[in-house]
Formats: structure tokens, sequence, C-alpha cells
């Protein structure tokens, strides 16, 4: 059998970017090869995507445990506590459209790098805040940057992958939001008990700084997407960045050719921007990418950050009156207990969705995903019915069905299917504006959930919870456009 390593196919008709990144080696003799393995350029795209998800979950969540200690040093009153949870939730909603956007003017890379820049200029300026304004003004710059990661990360990942495995590369990716949350809240109770403290919870925000800085002068060292230049009729720079991209020993494609379609691309004059998202050809995978989703995360933040608070509440035995430092410490230490273990959830059902997603497909494990949310939550709102450990164990199971199945089903598979369903010239709009749709909802839940929880208690919340579930799985099934194993350039 020969050596020499080549394609059985050797036309040069339909070289495209994904071509090459799909394409598998055959021996000389016409006899398939292995295929070969991802590229350390392709893992590392990949681990510094994974970073951005990890930040997420880590603030977000760990803002949960640092609440209380947040609302007793600035005095808040119901409506301030309602801004402080939602501040970043509404700054992912304006950054993902807004700024995620921009990664399909300027670049996936540029704005890669850009977007980690912002989150570290306030996560510094969160620690030193000086007033309850300040606080919510970094929290809103946090959220910006991380909503701004929302489409890029995944279009970063997912134009340097192969088509057969994206959706478990872009999941295990985004996996991370949940080890995020659970180091989050185990941080959070360890810094805690280290500094038993009402300023504890800047310790917590800093110690994200020094990592986030790693992170963000790793994303100097990547090549652009070259699914982004090859639309844009920048095919020599894209054949250039490809070859970084795949870069192999032995080097495997030897030679890289992109065809020129842009010629034909250019007579047809594709709409782009938000006008193009619209249209009537892509106005379905608009449905799809953002109204479940938004559904998604009014359960998912709003059950996120409050467990604490709903765990205290209900099977904390926390002290009723917490007048003085150590009361409101030991109250917030036994809701982060809770929330790390029912955060582990989190992580179990995301594993389950990597393994899942390209063998049975995103809308089946949605619609699946959806049915089970609306399970756990029914149970969590039984335990209204009863006291002591009864109640105990159906708040706990309730959220822990809840955590796995909205991992396996709709918190991760929204995420994936808003990546893949839009053409590559409008895939970062249409990702950044599912991502900020969806976190109207999650703002939504965050500023009001307080309130709620106040006027008209846990169990009607969540049952209006339940409702909002199952109607996303009745969306998805409607709307559905499966996405498994299909090539990013099938537009």
């Amino acid at each position: 059998m020969s050596e020499k390593i080549g394609t059985f196919d050797d036309v040069s008709c339909g070289r495209t970017v994904q071509f090459y990144i799909d394409e598998k080696p055959y021996w000389a003799d016409g006899t398939e090869a292995p295929s070969p393995k991802m590229t350390g350029m392709q893992w590392r795209i990949w681990w510094l995507s994974v970073a951005g998800k990890f930040f997420e979950g880590l603030v977000v969540f760990m803002t949960g445990v640092a609440l209380p200690l947040i609302a007793k040093e600035f005095d808040l009153n119901a409506a301030q506590h309602g801004i402080v949870g939602s501040a970043s939730l509404f700054g992912i909603l304006i950054g993902a459209s807004a700024l995620g956007g921009l990664s399909d003017r300027f670049g996936r890379k540029r704005v890669f790098i850009f977007e980690l820049g912002l989150f570290i200029a306030f996560l510094a300026a969160i620690i030193v805040t000086p007033s309850f304004l300040w606080l919510a003004v970094c929290l809103f710059g946090m959220g910006l940057a991380l909503g701004c990661d929302y489409p890029t990360a995944h279009l970063v990942i997912s134009e340097s992958t192969p088509s057969h495995t994206r959706g478990g590369l872009v999941l295990s990716a985004f996996g991370f939001q949940a080890v995020g949350a659970i180091f989050g809240t185990i941080l959070g109770y360890i810094i805690l008990t280290l500094d038993p403290s009402i300023q504890a919870w800047r310790w917590m925000y800093a110690s994200a700084i020094i990592p986030a800085l790693i992170v963000f002068v790793g994303r100097f060292f990547i090549p652009e997407s070259p699914h982004w230049l090859a639309a844009r009729g920048r095919e020599r720079e894209a054949e250039d960045e490809l070859e970084k991209l795949l870069s192999r020993v032995p080097a495997y494609p030897t030679e890289v050719k992109i065809d020129d379609l842009q010629e034909v691309a250019s007579k047809k004059k594709p709409k782009t921007g938000y006008a193009a998202l619209f249209h009537r050809e892509n106005r379905r995978a608009l449905i799809l990418a953002s109204v479940p989703w938004f559904l998604q995360d009014l359960g998912t933040y709003g059950i996120g950050i409050f467990t604490p608070t709903i765990l205290a509440a209900t099977v904390g035995h926390q002290r009723e009156n917490a007048h003085n430092i150590a009361d409101l410490i030991s109250n917030d230490l036994i809701a982060a207990k809770g929330t790390a273990l029912l955060d582990i959830l989190l992580l179990v059902g995301v594993v389950a969705a990597v393994f899942l997603a390209d063998k049975l497909g995103r809308i089946r494990l949605q619609v699946f995903g959806f049915i089970g949310c609306a399970l756990g939550l029914s149970i969590a709102a039984q335990s209204s019915l009863f006291d002591g450990p009864m109640q105990t164990a159906l708040i706990f199971a309730g959220f822990m069905l809840f955590n796995f199945m909205t991992n396996l089903g709709p918190n991760a598979q929204t995420y994936l299917i808003a990546g893949e369903v839009f053409p590559t010239r409008i895939r970062g709009t249409g990702a950044g504006f599912a991502a900020s749709f969806a976190k109207i909802g999650a703002c939504l839940t965050a500023f009001l959930f307080p309130i709620l929880l106040s006027d008209i208690g846990t169990t009607i919340l969540l049952y209006i919870l339940v409702g909002t579930s199952l109607l996303g799985a009745l969306i998805t099934f409607f709307y559905r456009i499966e996405t498994k194993g299909i090539s990013l350039e099938a537009e």
C-alpha cells in the first residue's frame, strides 16, 4: 500500500472551507485512511472558547451567593435587589445583539479578543465599587462582554470543527457554564468560610481576574475564521488561515485551494444584517432560535440565581431574623451548600447532551428536555403540601430533575441551534439576536423573582414556569429545523 495520503476524488470543484475541515484522507490506491485527529490549533480554539462560558457561569451564579452580602452592605430594597440580580443578564441581552453581530462585520477573532478585555475591565472595577449604582453599572458591563461571547464563542468553535462532531464540541464548551456555576458556588462558600465578613463578595469577583487575563492573551494567537473570510470573498486569506487551523505533522491536507464561489453568491445580492433575519427565508430559523430560548431562560436563570434564596427559605433552617452579620453568613452558607449539590446536575445534563446531540439530534433532545423541565418543576411545586423531610425531598428531587433536563435539552440545544440555523453572512447577527431575545426572559425572572416570591409565593411561580416549559416544547416541535451533521455552508 502506498504511503502517500490524498483525497479519493481529485477533482477541483466544490473545494470549500468546510470541505477541507471535514475531508477524510485516502491512501493512493483509494483505501480510506484513519480520520485525522483534531489539530492543536483546533483544540486551542476550543479551550479558549470554554473559558468564556466558564466565566459566565462563575459570575452569574456566584451572584446568588454574593447577593445577600451585597444587599446588606448597600441596604437594598426589593427593587434594587432585583436590579442587582438582573443587571448582568440585561447586559448579556444588550451585548449579544449589539456586540455579537460585530463578528459578522469585523471578524470572529477581533471580537473574540475584545469581549474578554471588556469583561476584565468591568470585573476589576466591581471590586472597588463604592455604591449600588456603580455596582449595577459594573454588573451590566460584565454582562455586555458575556453577551458578546454567546454568538462569538459558538462561531469560533463551529466554524473550525468537523460537521459530524460539531454539536458535541460546541456543547462540551457550553457545558463549562455549569462547571463555572458549580465552581462559583463552591468558591463563594470557601471565601465566606475564610472571610466571614460583609466584604467577602468582593473577593469572590476578584478571584476571576488572573485566569481571565491568561485567556485574554491566548486569544491573540488563533487564526481568523476561514468561513468568515471566504464568505466575504477573501479566499486567499481564508486559505492561509485554514492552513494554520489544519496544521499537522505529517501535513494534511498538503495543499489548500478554495474555489471562488463569491462570484455566484454576489449575483444573488443576499441581504445582510438584521433586515436579513426577518426575511421570509430566515423567519422560521429566527423563531426556532429565539422563542424557545426565551422560554427556557425564564426558568433556568430564575431558578439558578434564586435557588440559594429558595432553599434557605424552605429547607435551610435559617435564622429568620438575620439582623447581624453572623446570622447572614450562616444563612448564606446553608444555601450555598444546597445550591452546589443541585448545580452538579447541570453538569451531568450537559455531559449527556454532548454524547447525544450528534446522535439523536437537536430537536428531539430539546422537546424531551422541555417536558422533563416541566415535570421537575411540578415535583418541586408539590413541596408546599408537606413539611419536614418530605418537603426537602420534593424540593431537591424537583430541582435536580429540572437542572438535569434543562442542560440535556433546552439550555444546551437552544444555544447550539442558534449558531447553526443561519447562513454564514448573518450567523453572528442571528445567534446574537436569539441570545438577546432569550435574555429578556432571564432579566424578567431575575428582576421579578424577588417580588413574585414575596407576593404570590414559590408554588404559583413554579407552576407558571411549568407552563412556559411545555410551551417551549410545542414551539420547538412546530418550527423544527434539524441541524445534526449539516455543513455550515448548506445555506
